[in-house]
């Protein structure tokens, strides 16, 4: 099973705690559980509902993030996105090992609008 797992960060693939002003979306591509392809994406200019239906649009399956207002997990839901907030701040490339050997925890959402 193919799947994208998107995370925001900044310019040192460290996780950026607020996904809607991110610099990069670090995004891999993932094939029966091994990583087969990543790579850096600029967002779009940040407006509310923009970054869910874009991220959908990339085929991204799922998203790991710090923080997230319920509206935008909501709209993440809508367009068959799975969001996952309360990520550690650790690089990419760490959570997305995490993510798929099962290891990686989640401590809430430390956004609330």
């Amino acid at each position: 099973m193919i799947k994208k797992i998107a995370i925001p960060v900044d310019n040192e693939d460290v996780l950026d705690a607020h996904f809607g002003h991110c610099q990069y979306f670090y995004i891999s591509t993932v094939n029966d559980g091994q990583v087969v392809s990543t790579e850096k994406l600029i967002p779009p200019p940040h407006e509310p509902g923009v970054l869910p239906k874009w991220l959908a649009e990339k085929d991204v399956s799922d998203i790991i993030a710090g923080g997230m207002g319920q509206k935008a997990i909501q709209l993440f839901n809508a367009n068959k996105v799975n969001a996952f907030v309360g990520a550690p701040k650790l690089r990419a490339k760490e959570l997305v090992e995490g993510f798929l050997n099962g290891t990686l925890s989640f401590t809430g959402n430390y956004c609330d609008h």
